[in-house]
């Protein structure tokens, strides 16, 4: 039993850290050397593309999607999609990928004169199964050696901490006063329960023996 509890709890934190993962906002330094468009049939890898458009006819068999293409400090490529995620999840309320794009498009350099930027993003890069990071925002930085700070991760950290330690706390008190008690009642009724019984199967041993001794 030990182990499946164990189990369990591991294979909740690996969901829970793999959501946090995947929904908070990451940066990454990058230079842009390319912007295209690309016409996207979905399959079974739907569920990591956004919405389209805001604007546009809802859930489509295909539609055109925006693609920044970067290259990191250490020379590999990244490259990102660039799609509104409108009013749903994840909650970035980006409705400007056209104007993204734009400003994307306006950042590419070369190898000989970089222009680093730091790309805001979400969600994973997955070449098997074909999945890529949504670009949120992009803004220039003198440097690939900027330092960047997650302020708004380590807020959403520690208020969901805080959260999860509350409800922890109302958990503990619901169990104290009401699961607990419940439990030692049950278990009072069932020890005299079972001293009812055996004191039954007392006197009807001792009933049956006194008949026992009139023969």
């Amino acid at each position: 039993m030990r182990y499946v509890k164990w189990t369990f709890r591991i294979t909740l934190a690996l969901l829970v850290f793999a959501f946090l993962h995947y929904n908070l906002p990451q940066r990454d330094v990058v230079r842009i050397v390319d912007t295209y468009e690309k016409r996207i049939d979905f399959g079974v890898n739907s569920i990591f593309w956004a919405t389209p458009d805001t604007g546009n006819q809802a859930n489509p068999v295909n539609r055109d999607v925006f693609f920044i293409q970067t290259i990191r400090p250490n020379g590999k490529p990244m490259i990102y999609r660039n799609e509104d995620t409108g009013w749903g999840w994840p909650p970035y309320f980006k409705l400007d990928s056209s104007n993204l794009q734009a400003e994307a498009a306006n950042l590419r350099s070369d190898a000989e004169n970089p222009q680093w930027v730091v790309v805001t993003h979400y969600g994973w890069r997955n070449e098997f199964l074909s999945i890529y990071p949504n670009a949120v925002g992009v803004r220039p930085v003198d440097s690939p050696d900027v330092r960047l700070i997650p302020w708004l991760n380590i807020v959403i950290l520690t208020l969901l901490a805080v959260l999860a330690f509350l409800l922890w706390r109302m958990w503990v008190q619901f169990r104290e006063r009401v699961i607990d008690p419940f439990i030692l009642e049950v278990e009072e009724t069932a020890d005299t329960a079972a001293a009812r019984a055996r004191g039954l199967k007392q006197r009807l041993a001792r009933w049956l023996a006194s008949w026992r001794g009139r023969r």
